[in-house]
């Protein structure tokens, strides 16, 4: 009775697994839905994760490219996605038609970043958190902050090159722009809380892309556990900061004393995960943009000494700056 009611039960199994194979492939003109780009859904929920994942990223597009086109269709960490390997048609997409579209993100960083980040708002919001964040970048604040900036940077060079160890260049830049991120975000910060923010926030980086199962031990867990610790940090500052009524310099005190023409400031947890989404773009972005300057600077040696003589000089590299600075 038992090995008949086990078969039964692999059957059943197997006729839903087909089922949901069948529809999940399913074309789109069968579905009577849009066109969408050739390509490959994968697996149910899953998708094309795990073949991402087995190799390096640019074997993953790079195959899909040469077999579906510079535009195809796939779907990773729980989100499908459509893939653009084609200049002209972003540059398309994002001059003609950007109305159609909205900033976003998979599932996992949305639910890690939190949801009142500036990248998920959409409007006056959205106009209103990009205002703050160009205040506070102002060209008097940068200006301020850049001989902090020089002596982070010195300090981290430093370091490198006391140890006899091999640099990782692309985990210690991670490294270098949290803690410009922190000075560009609060100014003067604790160090009691510098610490706690930086011990989190590199537990929380590690589960951006992973999936969104909720199980303790997976990474995803662990991040959202360092993600409700993060709040928890960030309430404390911010209740302080009220306290103290900090006077207006940096993006953190912006955000405390913003309000919109009807007097409401942002709540807790907007400030939190603005604050948030501006550590994710500088340790996503910033680290790699300079991760990959680096890299050129070795691989052209004859730029690098010309950069070198300019700074000996006191040139400035960048054409717009006077002599004055500004």
């Amino acid at each position: 009775m038992v090995p008949m009611l086990v078969c039964c039960l692999l059957l059943l199994l197997f006729v839903v697994y087909v089922l949901v194979r069948m529809q999940w492939r399913r074309g789109p003109e069968e579905l009577g839905e849009a066109r969408l780009p050739p390509g490959s859904l994968g697996w149910p929920f899953i998708g094309e994760t795990l073949h991402l994942y087995s190799q390096k990223p640019g074997v993953f597009f790079n195959t899909r490219i040469q077999r579906y086109g510079e535009i195809f269709k796939t779907h990773i960490l729980g989100s499908p996605c459509i893939m653009f390997a084609n200049p002209e048609a972003a540059k398309y997409i994002l001059s003609t038609r950007a109305s159609l579209f909205r900033p976003k993100y998979t599932e996992t960083k949305e639910q890690l970043l939190g949801s009142e980040a500036l990248f998920f708002k959409q409007g006056s919001d959205h106009l209103r958190l990009r205002k703050l964040v160009q205040a506070s970048l102002s060209l008097d604040n940068i200006q301020q902050l850049i001989p902090k900036i020089e002596a982070i940077a010195v300090s981290a060079l430093d370091d490198w090159s006391s140890g006899s160890q091999v640099v990782h260049v692309f985990h210690e830049l991670k490294k270098f722009t949290f803690e410009i991120a922190i000075l560009s975000i609060f100014g003067k910060l604790n160090s009691k809380y510098k610490e706690k923010l930086k011990e989190n926030y590199m537990i929380l980086d590690k589960g951006y892309n992973s999936f969104a199962i909720k199980i303790p031990g997976t990474r995803y867990y662990t991040s959202l556990m360092a993600r409700r610790r993060l709040g928890s940090i960030l309430k404390e500052i911010i209740i302080e900061a009220k306290e103290k009524r900090l006077t207006v310099q940096s993006l953190f005190e912006y955000m405390l004393s913003s309000a919109d023409e009807n007097g409401k400031t942002l709540r807790d947890e907007e400030i939190a995960d603005n604050v948030i989404g501006v550590l994710f773009a500088a340790q996503d972005t910033t680290s790699g943009l300079l991760t990959w300057i680096l890299k050129y600077l070795t691989d052209n040696s004859k730029i690098l000494e010309d950069i070198k003589v300019r700074m000996n000089k006191g040139v400035s590299l960048n054409p717009m700056v006077r002599e004055d600075g500004r």
